[in-house]
């Protein structure tokens, strides 16, 4: 009995070693690639002589904001699938409630 429980310990002990190696690999290569982002990371963008500045360009746009470019932005409210979030007019909260009321006035008049 005791010879067969040897190799199984040893054999045991060596499965351990591999187990082990190969977690401080990866725990190694994560170390290396984190070092290696932060340090990238740190390092501001290169900019050529002449080139523009991008920060510039990225502020740019084609013609004006007008709520007829917005309406580029909605397919759906073109198509009348939904309603259109820009308004063209002012709202008036008082005037809409005035007209209600005098449609349901008129409505109860005629039953």
């Amino acid at each position: 009995m005791s010879m067969t429980s040897h190799p199984d310990s040893a054999q045991s002990m060596q499965r351990l070693r591999v187990g082990m190696t190969g977690l401080a690999m990866v725990l190694v290569l994560i170390g290396l690639a984190s070092a290696i982002f932060t340090s990238a990371n740190r390092d501001g963008p290169v900019s050529a002589i002449g080139a523009s500045n991008s920060i510039v360009v990225a502020n740019m746009t084609e013609g004006g904001n007008t709520i007829a470019d917005k309406g580029k932005d909605e397919p759906l409210a073109e198509l009348g699938v939904a309603p259109s979030t820009g308004t063209t007019e002012d709202v008036n909260a008082a005037e809409i409630a005035k007209r209600e009321a005098a449609q349901r006035r008129a409505a109860a008049a005629q039953k």
